[in-house]
């Protein structure tokens, strides 16, 4: 019987460290991960996909400095720009799988849709932004940035500069979500909720986009969800979810618990920024419905046992 499933595609499907970004690398990367999907789709899988967008968001933010800069353009706002490069990675990605399917004999549909998310105005993590989006400055040109845009400004900790932050407000709502179940049950592959999907807030019937980034782990586990996926994927560099990690006593997991999972995690065993949002994705998919969700890196799909399985 075909099984549904949710992949949330790491950055690395698209950028790998130490490369400068450009469109064959991505196309390429994107196409190699492609590639890798096919085990799931030979296992009878239909299959959505989610995405990350940091380092694309980054570029579309610096090109519309760029243009501000030297042409007076008006910079987009934070909304504007995660709904670009949904529109730019979808189109990689439709055509990464064409390509892939006509070499392999595949007819499969490949849609992308350009998604809103639903957070809440009054989450608290407005009022605390912390996820660094964008360029690096100096601090006086930080400080005169902030002065002119009314934005929040921190220093990097790794003393690269400072970068604007926003909030990373928890995801309640994604627009069209019974199409994107309608047309996965379907056979079709789709692509939604890419980086996290255009933050936006609702009220009386009516939406505004808002400055802020949504986890796309945790984006993908709620998508998961509302669309009553069988399994959850999240897709990453390493083929397992370690504790002790890059320590000499350091531990692969095979199947944990999700209150193993709570466990480790207020133990500190897994890093903020990191696998942290990853295993949080995880537990909120298998505790709202899923049969289990998989951590792991795309080549590992061929097999049916790989990763790190979270179960109730």
């Amino acid at each position: 019987m075909t099984k549904l499933a949710v992949v949330a595609l790491g950055g690395n499907a698209l950028l790998r460290s130490g490369q400068k970004g450009t469109y064959q690398e991505q196309i390429d990367n994107v196409t190699a991960t492609c590639k890798s999907l096919l085990g799931l789709l030979r296992q009878d899988y239909n299959i959505v996909i989610g995405h990350g967008n940091g380092p694309q968001v980054g570029n579309v933010m610096l090109q519309h400095e760029a243009g501000h800069e030297t042409f007076g353009i008006q910079a987009m706002p934070m909304d504007f720009c995660v709904s670009e490069t949904q529109g730019s990675i979808g189109y990689m990605l439709e055509q990464g799988f064409r390509n892939t399917f006509a070499a392999e004999g595949i007819k499969k549909n490949i849609v992308t849709i350009v998604t809103q998310v639903a957070v809440d105005a009054e989450d608290p993590l407005f009022k605390n932004p912390t996820k660094p989006v964008g360029p690096y400055y100096t601090k006086e040109e930080a400080d005169e940035l902030a002065h002119e845009n009314g934005s929040i400004y921190r220093e990097d900790p790794k003393g690269n500069g400072w970068r604007k932050v926003v909030a990373s407000p928890r995801p309640l709502k994604i627009a069209n979500i019974d199409i994107v179940k309608q047309l996965a049950n379907a056979g079709h592959i789709v692509v939604t909720v890419g980086g996290g999907g255009i933050p936006v807030v609702e009220k009386d019937g009516r939406v505004r986009g808002v400055e802020a980034v949504i986890d796309k782990d945790l984006a993908s586990a709620l998508a998961a969800v509302e669309i009553g996926a069988d399994e959850f994927y999240i897709l990453t560099d390493v083929p397992k979810v370690y504790i002790n990690f890059k320590k000499p006593d350091e531990k692969p997991l095979d199947t944990i618990t999700v209150a193993e999972a709570k466990k480790y995690l207020a133990e500190g065993q897994f890093t903020e920024g990191s696998m942290a949002p990853k295993v949080r994705a995880a537990i909120h998919f298998v505790e709202n419905g899923g049969k289990k969700c998989i951590i792991t890196e795309a080549g590992q799909l061929d097999n049916p046992a790989c990763g790190t399985r979270i179960v109730m």
